[in-house]
């Protein structure tokens, strides 16, 4: 995690697996990004109906976008989980690969069961805000 990042837990409210916020230093840079989608390099969105095997692309896809900016899971100071159910079984075993990926980063993040994604046959997008050292 950036020395810029200072991940806060709020002992007021109930424990979760995740920061409830995050400061960012003003001498950093913000990268915003798109949805992270389950989708090989031919555009392709794979494992059709698996949950955790979607998210686990969406992951990688979304490391690879980071790094694209110079920054990594471990600079992301608050994403957004859509999951494409209304059955909270379904977001639960999306949300423990999103968890496994970030590691020991607990950063603020957002689970929500929606109707339908974008692509066909799509479960599963991750969008994130990182913050890197400007310059």
């Amino acid at each position: 995690m950036s020395s810029s990042i200072r991940l806060l837990p709020v002992p007021a409210l109930s424990a979760a697996p995740y920061a409830y916020l995050t400061t960012v230093e003003p001498s950093t840079q913000l990268v915003y990004t798109a949805g992270a989608c389950p989708l090989d390099a031919d555009g392709n969105t794979v494992a059709p109906g698996d949950y955790a095997a979607q998210a686990r692309q969406v992951m990688a896809n979304l490391e690879t976008a980071l790094r694209a900016a110079g920054a990594t899971l471990a600079d992301v100071v608050k994403s957004t989980v859509y999951v494409a159910s209304t059955q909270q079984a379904d977001l639960v075993a999306t949300w423990e690969v999103v968890r496994d990926a970030f590691g020991d980063h607990d950063a603020p993040s957002t689970l929500l069961g929606v109707a339908v994604l974008g692509y066909d046959d799509q479960l599963v997008e991750v969008e994130a805000i990182a913050a890197v050292p400007a310059g």
